[in-house]
C-alpha cells in the first residue's frame, strides 16, 4: 500500500471545498433558484472539481519514475502549446492565452508552471547550480522560455509567478546577494515612478560618496573608485531604463494600477474599483462574518471577478477574519508540509521539484491576497484550489499530486 501522506490530501481537500463553497456563494442568486443547473458556474465548477479527483487518482496510480522519465517531453509539449496558442488561441480579457473549446477553455500557462518545475528539477538534479556558466545559463532558459512565451500572449500575471523558481535556485546555492539584487531592482523602480529622476541620481552619487568615504577611512587595504563609480552608473542607467519601460513598453491600464496602488492617484470608480470594494467586503465581514450567502457586496455583484481573482474577498465577508485565517493557515500548513516531506527525499530530482511546488503556491497565494487587500497590484492570478476555473484547478492539483507520488515513492523505500 502506497504511504501517501494524507495531511497533504487532506488540506487539498479542505481547500477545494472552501473554494466550492465561496464560488457558490459568489454566483449564487436565490431570485433565480437554479441550485445546480447545468450552465451556472458553480455546476460547472463541480464537473471540474470531480475530473480533478479523477486526475489526482490517475497521478497517484502511475509509476512516480514516469515523470521523472518524461520531464522533458512534458516541458516540450506544453511550450509547443505556448507557442500553438498564440496563433491559434483565443483572446480573453487582453490575453491570447486560451484554447476555447466550446463553453471550455484550456489555458497551457496554467499547466506550464508545472511542466517547467518538472524540467528544472531534472535538470539540476544531475548536475550542481553554481557549477559553470553554462549551466547557469541552461537553467535560466528553462525559466525563460516559457515566461517570455506567456508574456508575448500579453499575460503578465502568469508570467511574474515563474520567478517563484528564484526561491528553488536560492534553495540549491544561488547567491543569497542575487534576491537582494532583485529586492533592490524592485525598490529602485518604484522610486523611478514616485521620485523625480534627478533626485534620484543626486541621492545616488551622495549615498557613493559616502560609502566610499566610510570605507577608504575605516578599511585597512585600499579601495578603488572606479568600482563605485561603475555602480553608481548602473543604479542611474536602471533607474533611467525603468522610468523609460513605464512611460512607453507598459501598458495605460498596467500604469494606472501602478499609481493607484502607490497613492499616485484616486480611481475608486476606475482602475481602482475592484480593490477598493474588495477591501470594503472584507472589512465589513468583521471578526465572525456576515454568514453563508449573506454577504451584500457578494450578493448584489459590487466586487467584478469575485469568483476568480477576487474570491478572497468572498471569503472575508461571509466568513470573517476568523475564516480567513484558518484558510491562510491552511496554505501555510500545505507550504510547511511540502517544504518539510522535501527535505526528507531520497532523490534530488523529488527534492527540487517540491521546492518549486512550495515556490508557485506560495506566489499566487501572495499575490493573490495581496492584490485583493490593496497591497500589490491587479496582476489576475487564481487562488490555488479555490478561485473559480478548471485550467488552474487541474493545474495546481496536476503541480501538487505529482509531489505527494513522489514523496509516497520515497516513504515506500524507507
Amino acid at each position: 500500500m502506497l504511504s501517501l501522506d494524507w495531511t497533504m490530501i487532506i488540506i487539498y481537500l479542505a481547500l477545494v471545498v472552501i473554494g466550492f463553497l465561496n464560488i457558490y456563494a459568489a454566483v449564487y442568486n436565490p431570485e433565480l433558484n437554479t441550485d445546480f443547473a447545468v450552465g451556472t458556474r458553480y455546476f460547472k465548477q463541480m464537473i471540474w472539481i470531480i475530473a480533478a479527483f479523477f486526475l489526482a487518482l490517475c497521478i497517484i496510480i502511475i509509476d512516480p519514475t514516469f515523470f521523472k522519465q518524461t520531464s522533458y517531453v512534458i516541458y516540450w509539449i506544453f511550450i509547443i502549446m505556448l507557442f500553438a496558442v498564440l496563433v491559434i488561441g483565443s483572446t480573453t480579457k487582453g490575453a491570447k492565452s486560451w484554447f476555447g473549446i466550446g463553453d471550455f477553455g484550456i489555458q497551457p500557462s496554467e499547466f506550464a508552471k508545472a511542466a517547467t518545475a518538472l524540467a528544472l528539477a531534472k535538470f539540476l538534479s544531475r548536475t550542481d547550480f553554481t557549477k559553470d556558466l553554462k549551466t547557469i545559463l541552461v537553467t535560466l532558459s528553462i525559466i525563460a522560455l516559457p515566461t517570455c512565451l506567456i508574456l508575448l500572449q500579453n499575460d503578465t500575471g502568469s508570467a511574474i509567478v515563474f520567478l517563484a523558481f528564484g526561491l528553488t535556485l536560492y534553495r540549491e546555492g544561488m547567491s543569497k546577494y542575487i534576491l537582494l539584487m532583485v529586492l533592490a531592482m524592485i525598490i529602485l523602480f518604484i522610486l523611478s515612478v514616485i521620485v523625480n529622476f534627478w533626485w534620484i541620481v543626486i541621492a545616488t552619487a551622495f549615498i557613493t560618496l559616502l560609502v566610499y568615504w566610510k570605507r577608504r577611512l575605516f578599511w585597512r587595504h585600499k579601495v578603488k573608485l572606479r568600482y563605485f563609480v561603475i555602480a553608481f552608473g548602473i543604479v542611474v542607467a536602471f533607474v533611467g531604463l525603468s522610468k523609460f519601460a513605464y512611460d512607453n513598453v507598459l501598458q495605460q491600464h498596467q500604469r494606472d494600477r501602478i499609481d493607484v496602488l502607490l497613492g499616485i492617484k484616486q480611481d475608486n470608480r476606475g482602475i481602482g474599483y475592484n480593490v477598493y470594494q474588495s477591501k470594503i467586503a472584507i472589512g465589513s465581514g468583521g471578526l465572525f462574518g456576515k454568514g453563508f450567502l449573506n454577504g451584500t457586496q457578494t450578493k448584489y455583484n459590487f466586487v467584478p471577478e469575485q469568483d476568480t481573482d477576487f474570491i478572497f474577498c468572498t471569503i472575508g465577508e461571509e466568513w470573517g477574519l476568523i475564516g480567513s485565517s484558518v484558510t491562510l493557515l491552511l496554505y501555510l500548513a500545505l507550504l510547511v508540509r511540502i517544504i518539510h516531506r522535501s527535505e526528507r527525499q531520497r532523490s534530488n530530482f523529488s527534492r527540487l521539484y517540491g521546492y518549486s511546488v512550495a515556490s508557485i503556491l506560495f506566489f499566487h497565494v501572495l499575490i493573490n491576497i495581496g492584490m485583493t487587500l490593496g497591497l500589490l497590484p491587479v496582476i489576475g492570478i487564481p487562488l490555488p484550489f479555490i478561485s473559480y476555473g478548471g485550467s488552474s484547478l487541474w493545474a495546481f492539483t496536476f503541480l501538487l499530486f505529482i509531489f505527494i507520488r513522489q514523496d509516497a515513492k520515497s516513504m515506500d523505500i524507507v
